[in-house]
C-alpha cells in the first residue's frame, strides 16, 4: 500500500564525517548477472568491472531543510556495483548499483527500509584510530580492515590493474547516480547524490576479510585502490522514476 515510499520521495542531506571506499575488480563475467537487466557494468578496458564497499560515518541524516537536531548519525556500510544507464532521452549516467547495506543502528533500518530499497540490516561495528592506523572490523558481518594512514606517497594495491592513482580515482566513487529496478513494472528509479570539496586521499591497505565478497561466489576479486574522505556535505536530490524501454 505504501510502496510509493520507498522511491526516495523527497530530499535529504547528511554531512560524511569519514568515507572509506575500497574498490576490487572483478572480471566483467563474473558480475554481469548481479545488475538487473537495464544496466550496464562500467567496465575497464573492455575487461574489468569493479565493486565497491564503501564505509561512512554519517552525521546529522535528515530530510533536506530539516534542522540538525532531527538528524541522525549512524555507520553505515554498502556493497555497490560500477553500472552505467541510458535514459530514455538518450543520456549516459555512470553509477552505483545497490547489492547489499548494513548500519549499526535499529532505527536507520527501519527508517531506511521505508524509504529506500536497500534493505538494510543492523550489525556490530568496531573502529579505532589514531594517528597512524585505523581498524574497522565486525563478527555478525564478518568483515575486518586495517588501514594504514601516515604513509606518504601510497602505492597501488598490488596487482591493482591501475597503473596510477590518477587512472584508479575513477573508480573510487562516490558516483553521480544510484539506481534501483521494479523488474514488474519496468521502472527504473534514479537517485542523484550532490556532494561538495570531495579530495579522495589514497590509503594503505595492510589487512582486510569481507566475508559478503565470499558469498558471491567471484573466484578472485583483487583490491584495485583504497580512499578516504573526511568532512563531506551531501545531499540525495528526490528520485526520479522512468519506465525502462
Amino acid at each position: 500500500m505504501f510502496s510509493f515510499l520507498k522511491n526516495h520521495p523527497f530530499a535529504v542531506e547528511a554531512f560524511f564525517e569519514s568515507s572509506m571506499v575500497l574498490t576490487f575488480a572483478v572480471p566483467k563475467a563474473e558480475l554481469a548477472n548481479m545488475i538487473p537487466e537495464c544496466l550496464q557494468l562500467d567496465t575497464f578496458q573492455d575487461e574489468w568491472a569493479f565493486l565497491a564497499i564503501a564505509m561512512v560515518q554519517t552525521k546529522d541524516l535528515r530530510p533536506k531543510g530539516f534542522p540538525k537536531f532531527m538528524g541522525n548519525d549512524f555507520f553505515l556500510i554498502g556493497y555497490r556495483v560500477f553500472v552505467r544507464y541510458t535514459t530514455n532521452a538518450g543520456k549516459n549516467y555512470r553509477g552505483l548499483y545497490i547489492l547489499k547495506s548494513e548500519t549499526n543502528k535499529k532505527k536507520m533500518e527501519f527508517m531506511g527500509n521505508i524509504f529506500t530499497h536497500y534493505n538494510y540490516t543492523t550489525t556490530d561495528i568496531q573502529k579505532t584510530e589514531d594517528d597512524r592506523s585505523m581498524s574497522i572490523s565486525s563478527v555478525r558481518s564478518d568483515f575486518r580492515l586495517q588501514i594504514g594512514l601516515s604513509q606518504e606517497n601510497v602505492s597501488l594495491p598490488e596487482n591493482s590493474p591501475f597503473t596510477d592513482w590518477k587512472e584508479a580515482r575513477r573508480f573510487a566513487g562516490p558516483l553521480p547516480f544510484t539506481f534501483t529496478f521494479n523488474k514488474e513494472k519496468k521502472e527504473v528509479l534514479i537517485i542523484e547524490g550532490v556532494r561538495e570539496h570531495w579530495v579522495p586521499e589514497p590509503v594503505s591497505v595492510t589487512g582486510y576479510e569481507f566475508g559478503f565478497l565470499k558469498t558471491l561466489g567471484l573466484r578472485n576479486p583483487v583490491l584495485a585502490n583504497a580512499f578516504i574522505i573526511k568532512n563531506i556535505p551531501y545531499y540525495w536530490k528526490k528520485g526520479k522514476i522512468e519506465k525502462w524501454k
